[in-house]
């Protein structure tokens, strides 16, 4: 059993920035791939940023790239998402999750079914 908890959630205005982290239970990020996601009330979860870390490789969809950023430290078994020029559209409850890696498959998954642990939730209500 995987487990996560995020934190780092909050009030701000737009074009602020804000940086989420991802505790984990996973001692070994190479096994894993991990993502963020974003859910509105009323809609799926959305990812945001996600991250095979055995292949280096990332995949940010079109309305955060460039904008946001997913990062971790194993040594302290944390995972980040840095979000740089937020909009309002970017509310929403921020989801970490983490799934064990698919042998031979560079990208990390990108729906919220293939994923297997999940956090609780942070809140991120960008607002003036």
């Amino acid at each position: 059993q995987v487990h996560l908890e995020e934190s780092g959630g909050g009030l701000v205005q737009p074009g602020d920035s804000l940086r989420l982290s991802c505790v984990t239970s996973v001692r070994t990020f190479s096994t894993y791939a991990m993502a963020w996601f974003r859910q509105i009330p009323g809609k799926e979860r959305q990812i945001v940023a996600g991250i095979n870390w055995s292949a280096g490789s990332t995949y940010y969809p079109d309305p955060v790239k460039g904008r946001f950023g997913i990062s971790g430290n194993n040594a302290q078994d944390t995972m980040y998402l840095d979000m740089n020029s937020l909009k309002p559209e970017d509310t929403a409850v921020y989801y970490c999750a983490a799934r064990e890696i698919v042998p031979g498959r560079g990208r990390p998954p990108l729906w919220a079914d293939e994923y297997e642990y999940w956090g609780q939730g942070t809140q991120v209500t960008v607002s003036s």
